[in-house]
């Protein structure tokens, strides 16, 4: 009973709290990386303004990528930067599993002058639309 009468006494503090935990976030996704869907990352990719990225292991690569994707894991990406300078005017598109390593590769990546884009859902949401696959 407490807390509802402290929220209802100080309801400017909690709004104020709330959109700066919400702005906090916004700002967060967007410096990891926007997020794209299969459909923008496709358009991207076919105007040749953007490259895919996909950081999952090799033996995950090896058992399914898209077409002309460079695989660095996400644990070396940090020690092979150099391979990604000579597509440095082009967006990068990170792709991994299920998105939980794209939001870390994306903001080192960011911090590095490049421009970042996630694939939402991963490599699983570019399946379950149907979309190929290459091995």
């Amino acid at each position: 009973m407490e807390i509802i009468t402290f929220l209802s006494q100080q309801w400017m503090l909690v709004s104020t709290l709330a959109v700066l935990v919400l702005i906090y976030a916004w700002r967060e996704r967007v410096k990891n990386g926007q997020p794209v869907t299969t459909q923008q990352a496709t358009t991207l990719i076919n105007a040749d303004t953007a490259i895919w990225l996909d950081v999952r292991e090799s033996k995950e690569f090896e058992a399914g990528h898209m077409v002309d994707a460079i695989n660095i894991p996400y644990s070396k990406v940090a020690e092979r930067l150099d391979e990604l300078e000579k597509h440095r005017t082009k967006t990068i598109i990170v792709v991994d599993k299920l998105g939980q390593h794209a939001g870390s590769t994306g903001r080192l990546l960011g911090t590095k002058g490049f421009d970042v884009r996630r694939l939402s859902g991963g490599i699983s949401e570019w399946q379950n639309q149907g979309l190929p696959l290459i091995k």
